[in-house]
């Protein structure tokens, strides 16, 4: 896949929305028709460009939620308030609008079928959208490697891709961590990521695991510090952020 998807990658190509998927009361999957999709692997992210009728352009990253599918990608875009993009793909963009879309982008930050090593996934918030990607060509491709994800979120109702996410599937546990409200019925009290929840949800040191982490930078950087002080090699730990310009 690589090989076709470096040809024409910056090319910018004209997408169609083609389905919507409210995930959140803030949040939606858009699933695109983008003929002549290079294909990508999971974990890349894509550039998408707005034109206004008088030729103003607004751009932003987006990280792609789902694995290859032909000439079909998906998106989940998360509202931001005053965001110019996101306002848009989640408000009044309708089935058949176009759209820009350049990609994909990135080499690092990605998970193949064939890799076989242990992998962690820590996700937080939106930073969910890319490891559900690896997640989903984990399940395609009838992969054994060993997943586990750890999904911090403020609360249950932001919870992105719940009932696909609360199917079980053989070699793939999840922890939840609720910040601001937990699950009705759960008992304890909210708690962001620490020690303790990464030293029992992690893999041990030794296990020659990957771990991909993905959220706000803050988020980022804590659950990263985490790791290495676990144990962890810093060559095993790959990080995505993004920041308040994300919207």
């Amino acid at each position: 896949m690589a090989g076709t998807a470096v040809s024409g990658r910056l090319a910018w190509r004209v997408a169609r929305l083609a389905e919507i998927r409210q995930e959140t009361p803030t949040a939606r999957t858009l699933v695109f028709d983008i003929p002549g999709w290079p294909g990508h692997l999971a974990g890349q992210h894509v550039d998408v460009r707005l034109t206004a009728a008088d030729g103003y352009t607004a751009q932003r990253s987006y990280s792609l939620a789902a694995p290859a599918n032909g000439d079909r990608i998906e998106l989940t875009v998360q509202r931001v308030a005053d965001g110019e993009v996101s306002e848009h793909l989640t408000g009044p963009y309708a089935i058949g609008d176009p759209v820009e879309i350049r990609g994909p982008i990135g080499g690092w930050f990605v998970w193949r079928p064939a890799d076989t090593a242990p992998v962690l996934l820590v996700a937080g918030g939106a930073g969910i959208v890319p490891l559900m990607a690896m997640i989903r060509a984990r399940r395609e491709a009838g992969s054994k490697a060993l997943f586990r994800l750890v999904y911090s979120l403020r609360t249950p109702e932001e919870l992105y891709y719940a009932a696909e996410l609360r199917r079980p599937y053989a070699g793939l546990d999840i922890t939840y961590v609720y910040t601001r409200e937990l699950p009705e019925g759960q008992s304890g009290i909210p708690r962001r990521i620490d020690v303790p929840t990464l030293n029992t949800a992690a893999w041990p040191a030794d296990f020659g695991a990957t771990t991909y982490i993905c959220g706000p930078t803050g988020f980022v950087e804590t659950a990263a510090d985490i790791m290495l002080a676990l144990g962890h090699s810093p060559q095993s730990i790959r990080t995505e952020r993004f920041g308040p310009s994300r919207d």
